[in-house]
């Protein structure tokens, strides 16, 4: 039975919401006007990072002339477009969750590779941004994970110490983050099922948010 944090740091794409294959989907369709051909290993490979690592990371994939910037702004156009017609896809026992985390009285934020008024949009679209009292986003800090940057701010303004925060991430970049931020991580995979020795760091491993829940209870 694992002890109840003083605050829940959530990340957003993949864990939250099926956002990240949405995204990919809407990349998949305007990679081509620019000569790149779509794989999913390779957009695999970008899950959980953002800004330089990300870059370098595309770089290595599609070579130096890669439009990174460009491609992504239109794929997010898309699949923003694609919500707000839509809605935002919660991801299966989230709302279980949130509702379990909010009647224990915890704080709840977000801690998201995307910026700050996109991660705000897409809980509001989701119809769960009330159960988080603050976002921290990409932009918000000067490291992607698996920089710990990220986590680590969200404790500080959370007010609680990281080994006394607990993080819910579904990226290998998003776990060893917490890792080296010193925070307990549960991973609930998405696209990707962590490699063994990524695994090995978390706390637990489990199918649906929902089966956060009896770790506690």
């Amino acid at each position: 039975m694992m002890r109840l944090p003083e605050l829940f740091v959530f990340d957003m794409d993949g864990l939250l919401f099926d956002t990240e294959r949405l995204f990919m989907n809407k990349r998949a369709e305007i990679l081509p006007e620019y000569g790149y051909v779509h794989r999913e290993e390779d957009y695999i490979r970008t899950l959980g990072t953002s800004g330089d690592h990300l870059k370098v990371v595309l770089t290595e994939i599609y070579g130096p002339e890669y439009p990174a910037d460009e491609i992504s702004q239109r794929s997010r156009a898309l699949q923003l477009a694609h919500m707000r017609e839509h809605g935002a896809p919660v991801k299966e026992g989230i709302k279980d969750l949130l509702a379990w985390i909010a009647n224990k009285g915890i704080p709840c934020c977000v801690a998201t590779a995307t910026a700050s008024v996109y991660a705000d949009e897409i809980l509001r679209l989701g119809d769960i941004r009330p159960y988080f009292s603050f976002i921290v986003g990409g932009d918000q800090v000067s490291h992607s994970k698996p920089h710990p940057e990220i986590f680590l701010t969200a404790c500080s303004a959370g007010g609680v110490a990281p080994e006394h925060a607990l993080v819910l991430e579904d990226s290998e970049n998003g776990i060893l983050a917490a890792d080296a931020a010193g925070i307990p991580v549960i991973c609930i995979p998405d696209m990707k099922y962590p490699a063994p020795e990524i695994a090995n760091k978390t706390a637990a491993i489990v199918k649906t948010a929902a089966d956060v829940i009896p770790l506690f209870d």
